[in-house]
């Protein structure tokens, strides 16, 4: 929340690498409550990199639904955050 208050900008982009492990695990509670938050904000995120590694079902259904939404994606470039975020 600090770099929306001091960029003055709702999005953010970051890469997947800068982001803990458990994040991706569904049951730690981790990133509904993080992305949650940054929502309520009014913030918008995309988190970019590889997620062809996780076998969770949940996991990519989160995913799947996330990126049909306008607030949070997951996708594989920086390029790709970009676009998303300023469509």
């Amino acid at each position: 929340m600090s770099v929306k208050y001091e960029t003055g900008t709702k999005n953010i982009i970051i890469s997947k690498k800068l982001i803990v492990e458990d994040f991706f695990m569904l049951s730690s509670g981790l990133a509904g409550d993080i992305l949650q938050k940054y929502i309520n904000y009014g913030g918008r995120i995309a988190i970019y990199g590889d997620y062809s590694r996780y076998t969770s079902k949940p996991l990519h259904d989160f995913i799947y639904e996330s990126n049909k939404g306008k607030d949070v994606f997951f996708v594989a470039t920086e390029d790709n955050a970009i676009e998303m975020l300023t469509r």
